[in-house]
């Protein structure tokens, strides 16, 4: 029967030789296209299975969330995983626990299990007037004498007091700041009319002789200078008399030894906090700032709890635009339930997920916030794209051929944007990322996509197939009534008129008669036949449809199955009644398709996109680690209040930093001791070695003696006198053999750096110095606080999942290029995610967000966000032959830039709610994913549709005109009987 038709030749001058890669793409591209259309008549035989099964699973993992848990460890969240300061702190734990600082504490040095602490400051005048400073020390009584009791009721309850729960020293006497003891000395002077001892800042003597390190205890001091002048806030050198000071910092630290006593500190850590509520209430002079050890963990997943809300007004908000997006003034192409359906599949994906997730034992945090997110953008871009492929398909088809055609043009795509999604938060999700927040949400993120796009094959493509059901039973779009018939219609009121508004039937009975173009048999008429009709045009050759790789539902083109598809062409309106289509469509094919490619316009976006360019590379050149775990937690909580309390009036001074000599050191050599004296020059310091030093100088002795007697006087007249006693806790002596005095096999120094405003940056500038200088040095040591776990190349480990997944997509876009037909639409989505992510990154920085896992979080979505967007409009484009690049671009926003605008509209209304909730976390979530949003936007309305007019892919490549201008094409003719599908040949 080919052989008989008069017009295959102009058919088979298509199939013209080509390079053998682009026929190898071609026809791995044409398996997979077929492979989905067989897929979609699959699933539309079988709606109610795939519509109720999902529905059914997720039901079940639903009721796992009697096993739901939340993260306790936020440190082992927020800091790197693998870093060379953990292993420098479990040393020194092993060398130095917190329980052998017998004689003093330093409230920065080491990271205890359990503590209460707390900042207290005075509306006017200083903590150390007489009446604050009776005031601090009876809050100091009164804390110490709380009781908590565990369990709260019954016979075996036990009240607990601080004195059973505090760390003792060697005395059994809780061990307090050295602070109070001054407060305390000061105050017994005042009370016996004794002169009060002077109190030096940042170290101080007390009465014993000991020397106290106050930098961290003293806030907002204002010293005396040597001629009584009063010297600014903290610049008084080493020792400075204190005139006054705004704040005063104390911690009380607990034992937490086993299940029991780590519960009964926890509730005593609650009842310090409603302590010091009650006491800032009846003193309101005072400023009390409260922090613990879990405080942290409780603000930061508070955002969580803040964020209930609006996550429920942003679906709602989401909902009521998708309706809005999927409907028409048509009532029976309008599909206003499919929107509502859409948001339900992402729901339901998601509460699959979280089942999953809780029966495999995973823990919440906060930073899951964003995954909704990531579900909203994939999901409602696949729906989207669905729907506006129904609308191409012919409504005189089946439903199962319909089904089938949107299979088969929407989801290759959808797929290789799923892939893209996979493979970005995949590799950010393997052991080769160091933060675990940052893996942990990619894997869930992961998880709840892949379950995600099965929904949409599933659950939604089968409410698409009733919706499709209703639409051929000429039902309304929203009621699911029948319309009546014109006739019956007039005799109603106006506005049911308006309600029941349609053309279908008109449109069924004028531009589809009952009839067979070019066959030799006759037959009857058919309400269920279907029809192609054979178009002759100058361009058939170069027919959008008719090339491989053209994303289009309705083309006809040779395909190595048996199924017909119905046949469009670019300058032909898809919609035969322009005025019932959507709103956006509209605006797209009307207005916004002929602005944004005039010619006077282009330049115009040319320049934007150059500021853009500007912009991003401004706020790039500025980009900053965010490494203060209080910037990821809710506002206005303690950790807030109390952080900022902290950088005000104890920012003078960086935290108390370790200086560890973790092996045997020749201290009795002159040089070692120049050496370890060098190093700790520039810094306030509380030094054993500079103190045994000046003490054998006060004595006449020399500094460099034999190593017997060093040790000797050390041990036995140093540590011997009482002010020096409490430095027997940062020596540890190594026994040699019997009757040799032993060897100093580790000790430790303690220094402080002063700092300005950028506290945390000379931190880290100071860390990194200091290691090189322990590289070089003959003296082994290692420095050593607990902030360093979070500045500890925190740069790297934040960047590297970025940096793994920009070469994952670019890995992944030019793996792909084997299977698409025109390889240039990889490299232009390449370009294109690269561009949204330097903007995205750039603006971000001028918005006030640091490079924190937060922001890295939403950089590594908005990759698979703006391929969504881009990635149908680039295919679409590249897709065409013949015609102008101008034409082209035009078709590929009304195909595929609607579907875009809308789940943007959604994406972007969706995130409104989000950025009411006073949360850091959920600021910089809000902020990022609106940029993200924003710039994909201006990459696919804008930017593409501007550039793609005069950059390549060529539309002349493979365009030959017909001998005479027309060329013939064959088509099919398909006819439906409801129960099979006969396929016929026909030529015109």
């Amino acid at each position: 029967m080919l052989g008989s038709a008069p017009g295959l030749s102009g058919r088979w001058e298509r199939l013209e030789p080509r390079p053998r890669a682009r026929m190898l793409r071609q026809v791995l591209h044409a398996g997979l296209r077929t492979s989905f259309h067989a897929l979609g008549r699959f699933v539309a035989g079988h709606p109610v299975f795939f519509a109720s099964a999902p529905v059914l699973l997720s039901i079940l993992l639903g009721a796992s969330f009697s096993r739901y848990r939340v993260e306790e460890d936020v440190e082992s969240l927020l800091a790197p995983k693998h870093s060379l300061a953990k292993i420098e702190g479990n040393l020194v734990d092993s060398l130095f626990p917190v329980n052998r600082s017998k004689h003093a504490l330093y409230s920065d040095l080491q990271t205890p299990g359990r503590y209460g602490r707390v900042i207290v400051t005075t509306r006017k005048g200083s903590v150390l007037d007489p009446v604050h400073l009776d005031t601090i020390l009876k809050l100091h009584r009164r804390i110490y004498q709380m009781q908590v009791t565990v369990p709260a009721t019954g016979f075996n309850s036990f009240n607990y007091s601080f004195s059973y729960l505090c760390l003792p020293d060697d005395k059994n006497v809780c061990i307090i700041d050295d602070i109070i003891r001054a407060m305390e000395e000061i105050q017994s002077a005042r009370t016996s009319n004794r002169s009060v001892p002077v109190l030096r800042y940042p170290i101080t003597q007390l009465a014993d002789g000991r020397q106290a390190y106050i930098g961290h205890q003293l806030g907002g001091v204002q010293g005396w200078g040597p001629s009584g002048a009063v010297r600014g806030l903290g610049t008084g050198a080493r020792g400075e008399g204190v005139r006054s000071a705004r704040a005063l910092q104390l911690t009380y630290y607990l034992q937490a030894r086993g299940g029991l006593m780590d519960r009964v500190a926890g509730q005593w850590e609650k009842a310090f906090c409603a302590e010091l509520q009650h006491f800032a209430a009846l003193h309101p002079k005072l400023g009390l700032y409260p922090s613990t050890s879990s405080s942290l963990r409780t603000d930061f997943q508070f955002s969580s709890v803040l964020a209930r809300r609006p996550l429920l007004a942003s679906l709602g908000v989401c909902g009521v635009l998708a309706v809005l997006c999927c409907s028409m003034r048509d009532c029976v192409r309008s599909k206003p339930w499919l929107g509502l359906l859409a948001l339900l599949s992402i729901t339901l994906s998601g509460l699959t997920a979280a089942g999953i997730l809780n029966l495999t034992g995973a823990t919440y945090n906060s930073t899951y916030l964003g995954i909704p997110f990531v579900m909203l953008g994939h999901g409602l871009f696949g729906s989207f794209e669905m729907l506006s492929s129904w609308r191409r398909t012919r409504e005189d088809q089946h439903v199962k051929e319909r089904v089938a055609s949107v299979f088969e043009d929407v989801m290759l795509r959808f797929s290789g944007s799923t892939m893209l999604h996979l493979m970005t938060l995949g590799l950010a999700a393997s052991p080769l990322t160091n933060m675990e927040a940052v893996r942990l949400f990619c894997r869930t993120a992961a998880l709840a996509v892949t379950i995600s796009y099965v929904y949409m094959l599933s659950f939604y493509s089968s409410c698409l197939v009733f919706t499709g059901y209703l639409e051929t039973g000429y039902r309304h779009g929203c009621f699911c009534r029948r319309v009546p018939k014109p006739d019956r219609l007039d005799s109603k009121p106006a506005w049911y008129r308006c309600l029941m508004y349609t053309r279908y039937q008109d449109e069924t009975q004028t531009t589809n008669p009952p009839h067979v173009v070019g066959h030799s048999h006759a037959h009857p008429p058919n309400p269920n036949l279907t029809h192609t009709h054979a178009h002759t045009h100058p361009h058939s050759a170069n027919n959008p449809n008719s090339h491989g790789h053209g994303h289009v539902a309705n083309s006809t083109h040779a395909h190595p199955h048996p199924h017909p598809h119905p046949h469009t062409h670019p300058n032909t309106s898809m919609d035969p009644h322009p005025q019932d289509s959507h709103l956006l469509l509209g605006c797209v094919r009307r207005c916004y398709g002929d602005w944004i490619t005039n010619t006077y316009v282009k330049p115009f976006v040319v320049l934007l996109y150059l500021v853009y360019i500007s912009f991003g590379l401004m706020g790039f050149l500025q980009v900053t680690q965010g490494s203060d775990p209080s910037a990821l937690v809710a506002m206005d909580t303690t950790t807030v209040l109390y952080t900022r309390a902290q950088q005000r009036y104890f920012s003078s001074y960086s935290p108390v930093i370790g200086f560890y000599i973790y092996e045997s050191a020749p201290y009795w050599n002159a040089s070692v001791q120049r050496d370890l004296l060098e190093y700790a020059k520039g810094f306030q310091r509380i030094s054993w070695l500079e103190a045994y030093l000046n003490y054998l100088t006060d004595r006449n002795q020399s500094t460099s003696q034999s190593r017997e007697n060093f040790t000797r006087t050390l041990r036995h007249s140093f540590l011997r006198e009482p002010q020096f006693a409490h430095f027997a806790d940062d020596i540890i002596f190594a026994e040699r053999g019997q009757g040799e005095e032993p060897d100093v096999a580790a000790s430790r120094i303690f220094l402080v750096a002063k700092t300005t405003e950028n506290k945390r940056e000379e931190m880290s500038v100071l860390l990194d110095t200091l290691r090189r200088l322990s590289l070089t040095s003959r003296v082994r040591f290692l420095i050593f606080n607990p902030s360093f776990v979070y500045l500890d190349r925190y740069a790297a480990a934040v960047s590297s999942p970025l940096r793994h997944s920009l070469l994952a997509v670019l890995f992944l876009l030019g793996l792909s290029s084997l299977a698409v037909v025109e390889p240039l639409v990889s490299v232009w989505l390449g370009l294109t995610l690269l561009s949204v992510q330097f903007g995205v990154l750039g603006f971000m920085t001028l918005w006030g967000v640091e490079l924190d896992c937060m922001s890295v979080l939403c950089l590594i979505s908005a990759l698979g966000h703006s391929a969504d967007c881009s990635g149908p409009l680039l295919c679409g484009f590249a897709s065409g032959r013949g015609e102008s690049r101008t034409r082209w671009v035009r078709v590929a926003l009304e195909r595929h830039g609607v579907p875009s605008l809308q789940t943007l509209i959604c994406y972007s209304a969706a995130l409104v709610p989000v950025g009411s909730v006073r949360s850091n976390l959920t600021r910089t979530l809000f902020r990022c994913l609106t940029l993200t949003a924003g710039c994909s936007a201006l990459h696919t309305l804008a930017f593409l549709p501007t550039l793609l007019t005069f950059l390549p892919p060529s539309k002349s490549r493979g365009h030959r005109p017909g001998g005479d201008g027309q060329r013939q094409e064959v088509e099919c003719v398909e006819m439906n009987d409801s129960t099979r599908v006969v396929d016929q040949i026909t030529t015109v």
